[in-house]
């Protein structure tokens, strides 16, 4: 049974956690909402651009982290399946109705068990491959293949599990990189890969929109700065149970923003994905 010294961290983690999926929703909507207007390169341009303009000073003040940096080629394949996701994603949420955006992602925890069985060598049980048939299944219910016209959306979104979960393998392999070291080379990758697609793709940006646009970098960057401070102060199985919370965030603003009313199919497709993932999430956590 975790202390009063845990609950205590745990309940301040929640609050940097929820502040995340609080920000990161707000930079989502402004990407639905314009992003049909515009190529997703530039979009991600725009947001790594800003992100990085944010974490100037803090990476003036750790720059000693930054010598003898090791696993560079792991690095750089880190920021190629991290570009592919998020320019993926942008591509796709302006395409699909937020919920099942986000229920799709949720698939990603049982895609990385099975990528780190190939690629890592580690075990899978029996009862882990049963949740990541569980979790297939309720994929298939929530996107109702027979009668969804999703276009490329959904195709986008399958790229996105696929290269975030490289994304999180590759990252396994880097445990040993100091924070700004992971955050510098992610945020600036992706500038420097966005970069040439978005010059050649550029829209003009009409001079009220300039300050959304640029409102998804401050949103996105310190999104990701409070999911760290989350993740500092907080249980990493508890923290990915109330992860879920952000399909609740997705579904409201899906239904007050964008008039998206999600089907009864998707409810019991995304509970069968909640549930699978939180039974691996759970059962890794007790061993």
């Amino acid at each position: 049974m975790p202390n009063e010294a845990e609950h205590s961290r745990n309940g301040l983690a929640a609050g940097w956690l929820l502040t995340d999926m609080a920000l990161n929703i707000w930079a989502l909507s402004i990407v639905k909402a314009l992003g049909l207007g515009y190529p997703a390169f530039q979009l991600v341009f725009l947001r790594a651009g800003v992100g990085l303009l944010l974490m100037l000073p803090w990476i003036w003040r750790y720059r000693q982290a930054f010598i003898g940096i090791q696993d560079l080629h792991l690095h750089a394949l880190r920021v190629a399946f991290s570009a592919t996701a998020l320019t993926a994603s942008f591509f796709a949420i302006t395409r699909l109705p937020l919920a099942l955006f986000t229920a799709v992602s949720f698939t990603r925890p049982i895609l990385t068990m099975l990528a780190a069985a190939w690629l890592l060598r580690e075990v899978i049980t029996r009862d882990r491959w049963i949740a990541a048939a569980i979790g297939f299944v309720g994929v298939l219910i929530a996107v109702d293949p027979s009668g969804f016209s999703g276009n490329w959306g959904l195709a986008a979104q399958v790229l996105v599990v696929f290269a975030a979960t490289g994304a999180v393998i590759t990252t396994r392999r880097l445990v040993a990189a100091p924070t700004v070291v992971m955050m510098t080379f992610y945020t600036a990758g992706l500038t420097v890969i966005t970069a040439p697609f978005a010059v050649l793709a550029w829209e003009p940006v009409p001079l009220p929109q300039w300050p959304l646009l640029l409102a998804i970098g401050v949103f996105a960057q310190s999104a990701q700065f409070c999911f760290l401070r989350a993740h500092r102060y907080g249980q990493a199985g508890y923290l990915s149970v109330l992860s879920y919370a952000s399909l609740v965030f997705s579904t409201t603003v899906g239904y007050l923003v964008f008039d998206e009313i999600p089907k009864p199919a998707f409810w019991a497709g995304a509970a069968l994905i909640i549930a699978a993932t939180l039974w691996i999430t759970m059962r890794r956590h007790q061993k």
